[in-house]
């Protein structure tokens, strides 16, 4: 076909095998040429392989074929995450519309900018104590509620649901979907792991995805996630599922388990185990019990054997006689301290007796007592005071007549000394 030489117009436009003709002209022409970057996807299909270099400080990718007869003279430990160069060369596929990259040569240039940055990362968290043994939690025996961070409707979902509650069918989850891949993946794993660790009926969290390439499963070597859940105070178990590329968050988490299923395994008991363990548990401490009561019948029968207890009436015998002295001597003494205490007491009531003013009342005194109280000198009881006169035996009542004088009145009550008589 041949190619007009005046540039397409609205009216003349080129037909689009010619335009395909030219650019597949140009193409060919630029040759081979040498680049670097990083492998990003390789796969290898009917004995060739497709992938992708990518260049992380411009963020630019191109795909790449390596065929066959090719592959044969390249390194045969290229893969996923190497820094490389390649001798490419564009091909142009005229029918198909597309340009493809094929290789002609590949080499090693050291580690990509991706391991890179994850081995800095990884030594930076390793230094800060986050890989530490003594700071990862111990799983709950038996977890009454599991948070489950996983993809929506995803096979990890259905893994770890579906083994646990095989294990013990009365364990409660709580779902927590988030994007497992892609630029959203760490936001949405972060908010979940939070989001659960705030929830006070969780008590442990699995964070779940079935395994994936190196690429996909970058978001979980993400800094912030991996910092979320070394601040998480609920025990967390990564369950990526990938052994080749471990993402750091294994190395962050409590407990690593190899897939999901693994993951449902080691965070939930078997009840069929459990419970054949109380019963080994039950056995065991049933043999224990019977052979220490078994051994300590024996002991006793043997005690019993013995001379001394054989016949146990001596230990009477010679303690009655000193016993019977004991209660001798207590019932003398108990009268003794009976007699002593009766004495006692009745000399404190022949002193309280003479110290009565009853007493003195009955060898002949009187009380006697006026308007203001007892009366203790004439003045006192004028003439004329109404007075009571307390004797031994009742009171009078009297009138005062004032002070009387002593001596008249001892000489008129002297009694009368009459003659004796003859």
């Amino acid at each position: 076909m041949s190619v007009p030489d005046a540039l397409p117009t609205v009216e003349t436009p080129w037909p689009v095998a010619i335009l395909a003709g030219k650019l597949r002209d140009y193409i060919d022409r630029l040759g081979t040429v040498w680049v670097e970057g990083e492998i990003t996807q390789w796969g290898a299909s009917g004995g060739n392989v497709y992938g992708k270099l990518k260049d992380l400080g411009a963020e630019a990718t191109i795909s790449f074929t390596i065929w066959s007869s090719t592959r044969a003279k390249i390194p045969a430990d290229l893969k996923q995450g190497d820094r490389v160069v390649a001798l490419i060369k564009p091909n142009y596929w005229f029918k198909g519309g597309t340009l493809t990259m094929q290789v002609f040569d590949m080499r090693h240039v050291g580690l990509g900018d991706l391991l890179e940055r994850l081995e800095r990362l990884r030594t930076q968290l390793r230094e800060e104590g986050l890989f530490d043994p003594a700071r990862k939690k111990r799983l709950p025996f038996l977890p009454h509620c599991i948070g489950l961070v996983t993809g929506k409707d995803s096979d990890a979902e259905k893994d770890v649901l579906r083994n646990a509650q095989l294990r013990w069918p009365a364990v409660r989850f709580r779902v927590r979907h988030a994007a497992v891949q892609g630029e959203r993946s760490a936001g949405d794993v972060t908010a979940g792991i939070r989001e659960l660790d705030a929830d006070p009926e969780v008590d442990v969290i699995i964070v779940a995805r079935g395994g994936g390439d190196f690429q996909n499963l970058l978001p979980f070597s993400d800094e912030a996630l991996l910092r979320a859940a070394a601040a998480c105070s609920t025990p967390l178990v990564s369950a990526i599922g990938h052994e080749n590329d471990r993402p750091l968050l294994d190395d962050v988490a409590d407990l690593r388990a190899s897939t999901p299923t693994d993951a449902a395994k080691r965070v939930v008991p078997d009840v069929a185990e459990e419970l054949q363990r109380v019963q080994q548990a039950s056995t065991r401490m049933g043999a224990r019990v019977t052979a220490l009561l078994a051994h300590e019948i024996d002991r006793l029968a043997q005690l019993r054997s013995r001379p001394v207890l054989a016949s146990h009436g001596w230990i009477v015998e010679t303690r009655a006689d000193e016993l019977t002295r004991y209660v001798a001597r207590g019932v003398e003494l108990t009268h003794r301290c009976v007699e002593r205490a009766e004495t006692a007491t009745r000399e404190l009531a022949v002193r309280l007796r003479a110290l009565s003013p009853q007493s003195t009342l009955d060898r002949g005194y009187a009380i006697v007592q006026g308007a203001q109280g007892i009366v203790r000198a004439p003045a006192d009881a004028p003439a004329g005071s109404t007075l009571v006169l307390a004797l031994a035996e009742g009171s009078l009542g009297a009138l005062s007549t004032g002070e009387h004088d002593e001596s008249s009145s001892t000489a008129e009550h002297m009694p009368s000394q009459s003659p004796a008589t003859p």
